[in-house]
């Protein structure tokens, strides 16, 4: 009975030893089927992992300009005389005011970019060409250095399109003849949508009724 238990236990150790043997052969297979660089190990499968682009980079296309047509009916040229003040400091609002640290700006709204010959202009300036058109305006005040990317004027810009509607509807006045605000593009109507017509229900023509059959009239019997 001894030697029977003991070889029972034996064959249970075996047994134990060869699945512990199996399971390690199997794990080695899968993670130890190579060697990586910089001596670390290679598993025998490898994950692809997708990384995201940061919030800073992206191909993601900026933003359209925005219209600032749409912005001059409730536009305020009182307000943006105002607002003009932060141009003072470095503008002539004048006719015929002399240049300051930046150039004189009567006369500005669809004038040539760069007209005055003697202003010395940033070379990104002189070289920019077109004319400063209200939208031009627009973009240039929002941001400067984006717009004229080299531009010597330090203005960090104005973000609220609204303050530079106004801004723009002061500045058109100051001119021989004030430029007329323009006005918002209007907006496409859709086309209104065609209802089917309503399906009529069949006409069930009506029944003709079978003419009776007509009766011939029966002879008096014969008196």
């Amino acid at each position: 009975m001894k030697d029977l238990e003991l070889n029972k236990i034996a064959a249970a150790i075996f047994f134990t030893g060869v699945t512990a043997l199996a399971i390690s052969l199997t794990v080695e297979g899968l993670y130890g089927s190579g060697h990586g660089a910089h001596g670390e190990e290679e598993r025998g499968y490898k994950i692809d992992v997708v990384e995201e682009a940061g919030a800073g980079g992206g191909s993601a296309e900026e933003a359209k300009p925005i219209e600032i047509a749409q912005f001059f009916a409730a536009a305020s040229a009182e307000k943006g005389a105002n607002l003009s003040k932060a141009c003072a400091s470095c503008h002539s609002l004048d006719k015929g005011g002399a240049h300051k640290v930046g150039p004189a700006l009567w006369g500005l709204v669809n004038a040539k970019v760069a007209r005055h010959a003697d202003y010395s202009y940033s070379t990104a300036m002189a070289g920019h060409g077109g004319e400063w058109t209200f939208q031009a305006l627009s973009e240039f005040l929002e941001k400067p250095k984006k717009y004229i990317a080299g531009t010597k004027m330090a203005y960090a810009g104005m973000k609220k399109p609204e303050d530079r509607a106004s801004l723009l509807a002061y500045l058109a006045t100051l001119n021989d003849s004030p430029v007329p605000l323009p006005q918002a593009a209007p907006q496409a109507e859709a086309a209104p949508v065609e209802e089917a017509p309503a399906e009529s229900a069949p006409t069930t023509p009506p029944a003709v009724d079978a003419a009776a059959p007509t009766e011939e009239p029966v002879p008096a019997p014969a008196q």
